[in-house]
């Protein structure tokens, strides 16, 4: 376990000036491997606290729905009246339990785009979030959701978890596995699905970042490599590519050569565009009107790369480095080394909140003001924004081993990856239910799901993608 910060390699000095391009090439890759050995070697996370949940138990954990389908009989019968259908002829005439049970064998989102257009009874009931509260709850038996705001999208959440489970459920899920093994010579470090997911950015230890056509896969004599980034001889950067993020059609890269680069993927990849920091890029976070970057030297900077001069602000928030952000139009959080989590309002440039942890967060999944993270033990910790300010609601142990290195959470869906070699399939209830374990030859040291396509950033130097059976 981590004790004394100051002794981390975040905390040494920079070069000094008039070292060679070579010289400092090689610099970069040793503080890089310092930092990997520091902060994501499985071996040196140290024993997690008696406090920590215990192993996630095989068997789920029933409880008592919160609504019924008595509920709906009440809006159904006043909408017959209103409508005056006859309630005593055909399907309308069985009780509304059987109906709703001869619904959960049809596809969720047939049942609510298609049967609501038959009549008005329908249309009342299967429109309904108690509707779509009933079936999850079916489905799951489990508490869910984690966090249940006002706004929580039943029916969307209920389509989701069910083509979630139809995708990874049972001992062969109707999932198609590919190894991209034929572009990388080191470690992958970073991934992202891009294009609706036709296409697949990795960013390695080689420097390089790949361009993979996925449209291609499984087409006998089709090379899914496009091609990769940058005309340097030496690579894409002159260090490792550590982050990447997507904004429309602008891709953009960060590396421990202290550059952030952006990309055309509508011109093909052609460069647009260099901006130079001051040190490492760790992470990133690309939004419409801004570009955020977490650094080795404990600053969160936004961006606006259009601008001639684009650093809109940047400010040394931690003591450490910063491992991870997320960002949305009011908040950036950004996690680091310090074992901090801190919340800036970008409105108005100032920190409104700074939470001391137990440990430190390496990666975070954040939407409509719940955020999900992965900390250095492998837990899964739950944040609720209320109010203007977070809170830490909830601890989870999944399974795994060691460090999460990704999280990708949504309404109906919740995946994970580790340097145990290991990426877990969930559904987010409370406690997360692991639905399917994905093992691996080597360490997995990021992830990105879009639809029905996962990819994995691989030790092994590969990308590993997983799409829906066709």
């Amino acid at each position: 376990m981590m004790s004394e910060l100051c002794d981390s390699p975040s905390s040494q000095p920079p070069r000094t000036e008039g070292e060679s391009d070579l010289g400092h090439e090689d610099d970069l890759e040793l503080q890089a491997q310092q930092y990997m050995d520091w902060v994501r070697n499985p071996e040196i996370s140290g024993p997690r606290p008696h406090s920590c949940p215990l192993e996630p138990s095989s068997e789920s954990q029933p409880r008592s729905s919160k609504s019924s389908a008595s509920d709906l009989s009440v809006k159904l019968r006043s909408s017959q009246v209103l409508s005056g259908e006859n309630s005593h002829s055909g399907l309308l005439s069985l009780p509304w339990e059987l109906v709703l049970e001869i619904c959960s064998y049809l596809d969720a989102r047939f049942v609510l785009g298609v049967l609501p257009l038959v009549c008005r009874a329908f249309q009342c009931v299967l429109t309904d979030e108690v509707t779509w509260r009933i079936r999850a709850q079916k489905i799951l038996g489990l508490s869910y959701p984690v966090l249940e705001g006002k706004d929580f999208d039943w029916p969307s959440a209920c389509i989701e978890l069910e083509e979630h489970l139809s995708h990874w459920s049972g001992s062969n899920p109707k999932m198609q596995h590919f190894s991209l093994s034929d572009g990388h010579f080191a470690s992958v470090d970073s991934v992202l699905l891009i294009q609706n997911a036709s296409l697949c950015v990795s960013g390695s230890r080689d420097r390089n970042v790949n361009i993979w056509d996925l449209r291609r896969l499984g087409q006998d004599g089709e090379k899914v490599l496009v091609k990769t980034l940058g005309d340097q001889p030496r690579g894409t950067h002159r260090g490792w590519v550590w982050a990447l993020a997507a904004q429309d059609n602008m891709l953009c890269s960060g590396s421990w050569d202290s550059s952030i680069k952006l990309w055309d993927m509508a011109s093909e990849g052609a460069a647009v565009r260099e901006i130079r920091g001051k040190a490492a890029v760790l992470c990133l976070v690309y939004l419409s009107d801004v570009l955020v970057t977490g650094s080795y030297d404990k600053t969160v900077t936004l961006y606006d790369p259009r601008a001639g001069y684009p650093v809109l602000s940047s400010r040394k928030l931690h003591s450490s480095a910063v491992l991870c952000l997320a960002a949305d139009d009011r908040f950036v959080l950004s996690g680091s080394e310090d074992r901090t989590l801190v919340m800036v309002d970008r409105r108005t440039n100032h920190v409104l909140q700074k939470l001391q942890l137990d440990s430190y967060l390496l990666t975070m999944s954040y939407a409509q003001g719940e955020l999900w993270a992965g900390d250095k033990w492998g837990l899964v910790h739950v944040f609720d924004q209320q109010g203007g300010s977070f809170q830490h609601v909830k601890c989870f142990n999944v399974g795994h081993r060691s460090q999460l290195t990704g999280i990708r959470h949504s309404l109906g869906t919740l995946y994970t990856s580790s340097t145990d070699k290991t990426i877990k399939v969930h559904v987010p209830t409370e406690p997360p239910h692991t639905v399917f374990t994905l093992p691996h030859v080597d360490v997995v040291n990021g992830i990105s799901v879009e639809g029905d396509v996962l990819a994995a950033a691989s030790g092994s130097m590969s990308v590993e993608i997983w799409r829906k059976t066709k």
